[in-house]
């Protein structure tokens, strides 16, 4: 029969098998799901931050685009997987907040069924028109709705932060649009230059190449203040629409249990990543805001968004595509 002593023993070396194996971690190749389609702000955070997870963590790290039912199918298939610290998506507004509040069939709780790491920040979202719409800036725009001229917007899809917004300023305004959703930004700005829809409700970081070519017009920006790569877009804010500032936002999330100090580290090099020069600078063109997040933070700031955006998306009847 075994010794006390030895049962001691191994019992201790039992208990330390799993702390041996976070120490480990990473031992293979993350992967991150980007639940939209190539091209757009998910997709482009996405590999800025595995980019520089790769370099500190030693490990290849894998961006894979699951697009589908307004960011379900990639998230779904993330809450699904086993908590060991390998499988991640890039969480976000549409796939986190809206998608779930409206469809019911969902498959998962966007903050139970997660392990929210960290922050990546996010573009705000401009209104733009074609050029061939008279209105120079916001309130001529306005003028125009409330005196009978039927607009259309476009946005990159139902349920995206775009759409979202659109709704806001139309209840805002006092005005109505008709909404014409797209897959993805790309389609969106297409049709928005070539004239066939006349503005649209896009995140800046993919209308800033036209913008800058002058091929639409912008009319307000929903930062509170100017950023420093657009000086002369006005915001809603200084046009008088205060309530009207947000930002499209996107994260790092992995399924719930994830263990506590893997989390943890991958908090302290994501935030470190965020903040390097050269991802600031690569940001700020597109007037993209960082911000700091523990994880406990970036999980109470999906709540908070969720109570602003949901109820939004519910009595505008939304429909995640």
């Amino acid at each position: 029969m075994p010794s006390r002593r030895a049962l001691l023993a191994t019992a201790l070396a039992t208990a330390a098998i799993p702390a041996r194996a976070q120490d480990a971690w990473p031992s293979r190749p993350l992967r991150i799901i980007a639940p939209f389609a190539p091209g757009g702000s998910a997709d482009t955070l996405g590999r800025l931050v595995a980019q520089e997870l790769q370099t500190s963590l030693g490990q290849p790290v894998v961006v894979e685009n699951r697009p589908g039912a307004g960011g379900v199918l990639g998230s779904l298939a993330v809450a699904r997987s086993a908590p060991d610290g390998y499988t991640f998506v890039i969480s976000g507004i549409a796939s986190h907040v809206v998608a779930p509040a409206i469809n019911s069939s969902a498959g998962f709780d966007p903050v139970r069924d997660f392990s929210h790491i960290a922050f990546l920040g996010g573009p705000p979202t401009v209104f733009i028109v074609n050029n061939s719409v008279p209105a120079r800036t916001l309130a001529e725009f306005v003028a125009l709705a409330r005196g009978g001229q039927r607009f259309a917007f476009g946005s990159p899809g139902a349920g995206t932060h775009g759409h979202l917004f659109g709704i806001a300023f139309m209840n805002t305004a006092r005005i109505e649009m008709d909404h014409i959703p797209y897959r993805g930004a790309g389609a969106a700005m297409g049709d928005i230059i070539g004239g066939s829809v006349p503005a649209g409700s896009i995140t800046l970081s993919s209308a800033a190449g036209a913008i800058r070519g002058g091929q639409v017009r912008a009319l307000a920006l929903t930062t509170p203040t100017r950023p420093r790569s657009f000086p002369d877009l006005p915001t809603f804010s200084e046009q008088g629409f205060p309530e009207l500032s947000a930002m499209t936002w996107f994260g790092l999330s992995g399924p719930a249990g994830i263990p506590a100090p893997i989390v943890e580290r991958l908090n302290r090099e994501t935030v470190r990543a965020m903040a390097l020069p050269r991802i600031r600078e690569r940001l700020e063109a597109d007037a993209t805001e960082a911000v700091s997040m523990t994880s406990a933070e970036y999980t109470r700031f999906i709540e908070t968004e969720t109570a602003r955006w949901a109820p939004i998306a519910r009595a505008a009847g939304v429909r995640a595509e």
